[in-house]
């Protein structure tokens, strides 16, 4: 067992049925997904082509910050406002479907882009798969 789920089993309120599988791999993927992104922004910033990478960087950055912001609001239940996660959800995937997109693009050359693609996708799927689970 995680500290996710750990988190989410002691809560003290019901959680109103969420996965609660499906939450924590969300909230887990999405705190792999903001550290890879972070790392693959900064190995870009060393490449000797860094002008090429703009784009990447920018979208890893912008992922990093979204993926962060949705484990965050994941985390917290009290309150629950089920639009607000929905919305935060679909942002997440949108944000992660465009940064692996943008990564894979860079891919054969970067071995740093292809391992944050493969987080994107993950995160990607996480987010999709939670929002189903929500009906």
């Amino acid at each position: 067992m995680t500290t996710v789920e750990d988190m989410l089993n002691t809560y003290p309120a019901d959680l109103g049925g969420v996965d609660t599988e499906a939450m924590a791999r969300c909230i887990e993927e999405c705190v792999k997904c903001a550290q890879a992104c972070t790392a693959c922004a900064d190995a870009c910033l060393s490449e000797g082509m860094v002008g090429d990478l703009t784009k990447c960087i920018r979208t890893d950055m912008d992922c990093a910050d979204i993926c962060n912001a949705t484990a965050a609001v994941l985390s917290r239940h009290t309150g629950y406002d089920a639009n607000i996660t929905r919305a935060i959800l679909q942002a997440c995937a949108t944000v992660c479907k465009a940064c692996a997109d943008e990564c894979e693009s860079h891919a054969d050359m970067h071995e740093h882009c292809r391992v944050c693609a493969e987080a994107c996708r993950r995160c990607e799927e996480a987010c999709d798969n939670l929002l189903t689970s929500l009906g």
